[in-house]
């Protein structure tokens, strides 16, 4: 470990929050074999159930960090649906369902997939709890990442030529300061580097409806008879309860007995555990066993997206930069793909490949992101909120047996929120400075995705053998920096961008890969892909002046680079 003059540690990047878009970051940035530490004010690992979607870019972003696999064994088990499941009360009546393949059955469709399918790494359910668990053990591993739990940042103070981060012990009081280069603020809602930055949120706050409106109340419960007398052979990774009493959803954490339950039916500020266990036993329509392991309010409904991601040498990611309704699961996953632009970006900076304009396009990149993310998961929650419930719901009766229907009816419509691709591939950054524009991107859809190589989107996916294993998708063998890809049987050279590449310090893979399927996704023959998978040239042929085009997509210098028009 490294001290300055006065005393103060040193890494070149520090992160405030140890959650999991904190924690990525600092895997991310270890991947460039860039410093960091990591200061969080949790002394262990959490132990309340948060978010359960890791969705198909995080997936992907978990493959290029070699853990996808372990994450993938974490959560419910691999033969368990993943349907949303809605009934009247858990002992009554099924309204609705969503069929959703088991983890099994994902992979089964990977190893029969197209060589063009465009999902290498499907979305996996797996509750955040379990996975910051992983995530935490998986850095204390990493040489270059620094660990500092049970530390609370009180200040940061910036200066031109870095960051001082002023932290304390929660226990016991001691105090150190570091001396970073940059700092990342991943220290969610409550961000104090936010807050010290005097950056604001804007936007629109909680949904005044019945459904996941208002307050609401999130419980970890242990519920060791549900499934046994009640799911079996009804399994699913949600429950709903949907009745003119109480709405609420139970989340399988484990696909037996532990769930995490959300309800905006009762006020989270004045349950206590025997309200708690009379409510659940009420949705259960038993008297069932109910032990609570935990319990908090929370806020659902939200939009809000900071003013500004960036202020001098601190950036945000994650909730301290955007904070999201969970209808969807878009939250966390924003907030780590938030990570995988920025971290590339921060190695760049301090290991000098990066131009000055390169760390102002992560603002000017992600902000839009975050905006049309909060915006599509608020419209999902206020959708929940046009649910009428007859007042014969639960009659077994003709009657009855309509407004089921009518319910159900409307129930199995929800699907875009458990199925929104185009959210979760879709990202695109046409305008950015550091892409080079040559076409028309494809329309934006949250629930569909049309790859393109259009520069400013992510790179279209390809398999590359029948096997569909380790080292088989295109993904796989993209370089820890820049890849330059030839494509189809006969690409031009590249020799004078390699070269320019060398003389800049950048890390440049050129990978020469013959399969037609490649070449027809992309469109050209020649492609540029950043750290990040996301495309930022492509063309026919070389540049005619390499050097400024790797000046132009990292940063260097004002984008002068021509679009190359195609069959050039």
């Amino acid at each position: 470990m490294a001290f300055t003059a006065d005393g103060s540690r040193t890494a070149p990047i520090a992160i405030v929050g140890g959650g999991p878009v904190g924690l990525v970051l600092a895997l991310l940035l270890d991947r460039h074999r860039v410093r960091s530490v990591v200061f969080d004010v949790e002394d262990g690992p959490p132990r309340h159930p948060r978010g359960n979607t890791h969705n198909a870019r995080t997936m992907e972003h978990y493959r290029r960090l070699g853990i996808a696999g372990a994450i993938r064994q974490l959560g419910l088990p691999p033969d368990h649906p993943t349907d949303v499941a809605y009934f009247t009360r858990y002992g009554g009546f099924e309204l609705a369902r969503l069929p959703m393949p088991s983890e099994r059955d994902k992979q089964r469709a990977v190893a029969a997939a197209a060589r063009d399918d465009q999902v290498p790494e499907p979305l996996h359910r797996a509750n955040q709890m379990y996975v910051e668990r992983f995530l935490l053990d998986h850095v204390r591993t990493r040489p270059n990442i620094t660990l500092r739990p049970g530390w609370r940042v009180t200040a940061l103070d910036q200066d031109a030529g870095g960051v001082s981060v002023h932290a304390e012990r929660v226990a016991g009081g001691a105090r150190e300061t570091w001396r970073a280069s940059y700092a990342a603020g991943c220290d969610g809602a409550q961000s104090v580097v936010r807050r010290t930055a005097g950056i604001r949120y804007e936007g629109e706050g909680s949904i005044d409806q019945a459904i996941l409106g208002r307050r609401a109340a999130a419980t970890h419960l242990r519920l060791p008879t549900l499934q046994r007398d009640f799911l079996e052979g009804r399994r699913a990774w949600t429950y709903w309860a949907v009745n003119r009493e109480l709405v609420m959803t139970l989340i399988s954490l484990n696909g037996t007995d532990e769930f995490f339950l959300l309800t905006s039916s009762v006020d989270p500020d004045l349950l206590d555990t025997r309200a708690l266990v009379r409510m659940v036993q009420s949705a259960a329509g038993a008297p069932i066993p109910v032990e609570v392991l935990g319990h908090r309010p929370w806020t659902p409904g939200a939009a809000l997206v900071a003013e500004r991601f960036a202020a001098g040498r601190t950036l945000l990611a994650g909730d301290a930069a955007h904070l999201f309704t969970p209808t969807g699961g878009f939250g966390m996953n924003t907030g780590l793909d938030d990570a995988a632009n920025l971290a590339w970006k921060l190695a760049a900076a301090v290991q000098g490949w990066g131009g000055p304009v390169l760390l102002d396009t992560y603002e000017l990149e992600r902000r839009p992101i975050a905006l049309r993310n909060t915006a599509a998961a608020r419209q999902l929650n206020k959708n929940l909120g046009g649910i009428e419930l007859p007042t014969e719901l639960e009659e077994r009766s003709p009657a009855g047996e309509e407004a089921r229907r009518r319910v159900g009816a409307l129930l199995s419509t929800f699907g875009e929120q458990f199925a929104s691709i185009g959210v979760q591939l879709g990202a695109r950054y046409d305008g950015s400075p550091i892409v080079v524009p040559d076409g028309q991107p494809p329309p934006d859809s949250p629930v569909t995705y049309s790859p393109s190589g259009v520069p400013g989107g992510r790179a279209p996916h390809v398999w590359l053998d029948d096997w569909h294993g380790a080292g088989s998708s295109l993904f796989d063998r993209f370089g820890t920096g820049l890849t330059l890809l030839r494509l189809g049987p006969r690409p031009p050279a590249a020799e004078a961008l390699a070269e320019a590449a060398r003389e800049r310090g950048i890390a440049l893979t050129t990978l020469h890969v013959a399969d037609a399927a490649a070449r027809d996704l992309y469109g050209r023959d020649l492609v540029l892909v950043r750290p990040d998978q996301h495309v930022a040239w492509r063309a026919e042929r070389p540049p005619a002046d390499p050097g400024e085009l790797l000046d132009h997509v990292t940063g260097a210098r004002s984008p002068r680079v021509a679009a190359a028009p195609a069959g050039r």
